[in-house]
């Protein structure tokens, strides 16, 4: 019998993407899993049959993570179906580029709810609901580290989130419940491939030591390592999975 059988596994932005790729790896590792998703209901339940012919178990839940009564309705069903949570992964995120004098406020604006406010959203819950012995991974960027040009918005809101990690970690002493941050680098999403030429694709491919862009199965393992029994002594770190990139 997996360890994990009968925990229970939040995701956030999990219909398709690095999300959905971390959904089935958990299912796999024998999470009962949350599948949240924002918008497309077709994608999320298509996974969860995905997820379900493969022998594991799957749930939609549909929240916006920016709107704090949507993510407290999301644990609630979730609480329902399965008694309660054990794992949350905090995946859901948008990215809009452009140089800090170009960005409008409704860019700000979005980023900041989507990428922060949702994130804090959720830690709120979680701090007050995960069960004890849980996981918390938070999403960053590898951005932090590089600080590209027209990357400062999106970077800025992922900086906040290292910091909420490493505090919150700190905050939940004596549950034994460890928080930590995903960092990747450029990953080969349909997100990150659409609209670029295949000639900068290669130029970012080359960025890094391995000399690949990552995949989403990659990011699902260092997730899976830090929900999981092997992780359970990191605690309040980033990990960045990027090839070695910074």
């Amino acid at each position: 019998m997996s360890s994990n059988e009968n925990k229970v596994a939040l995701v956030t932005g999990a219909s398709r993407g690095i999300g959905a790729a971390i959904a089935e790896r958990l299912a796999k590792d024998g999470f009962t899993v949350v599948i949240n998703y924002s918008g497309n209901a077709a994608l999320a339940e298509e996974l969860v049959q995905k997820i379900e012919r493969g022998g594991g178990k799957a749930l939609t839940a549909q929240a916006d993570v920016s709107n704090p009564e949507a993510v407290r309705r999301m644990f609630d069903a979730a609480e329902a179906a399965f008694g309660g949570i054990d794992v949350l992964v905090n995946n859901a995120g948008i990215m809009q580029l452009s140089s800090i004098a170009d960005a409008d406020d409704a860019n700000f604006d979005r980023q900041v709810s989507v990428n922060l406010k949702g994130t804090f959203n959720t830690l709120r819950e979680a701090g007050r609901r995960l069960r004890n012995g849980g996981r918390i991974v938070n999403f960053s960027t590898s951005v932090v580290g590089l600080k590209l040009e027209n990357y400062g918005v999106y970077a800025a809101t992922k900086a906040a989130v290292e910091t909420l990690t490493a505090i919150m970690s700190k905050e939940l002493r004596g549950r034994n419940i460890t928080v930590n941050a995903v960092a990747p680098g450029p990953t080969a999403t349909d997100l990150f491939l659409d609209g670029k030429s295949d000639e900068l694709i290669a130029r970012l491919a080359k960025m890094n030591p391995l000399e690949r862009l990552g995949t989403p199965e990659d990011i699902a393992a260092s997730v899976s390592f830090l929900a999981g029994s092997d992780g359970s002594w990191i605690n309040g770190q980033v990990l960045r999975a990027n090839g070695g990139m910074v």
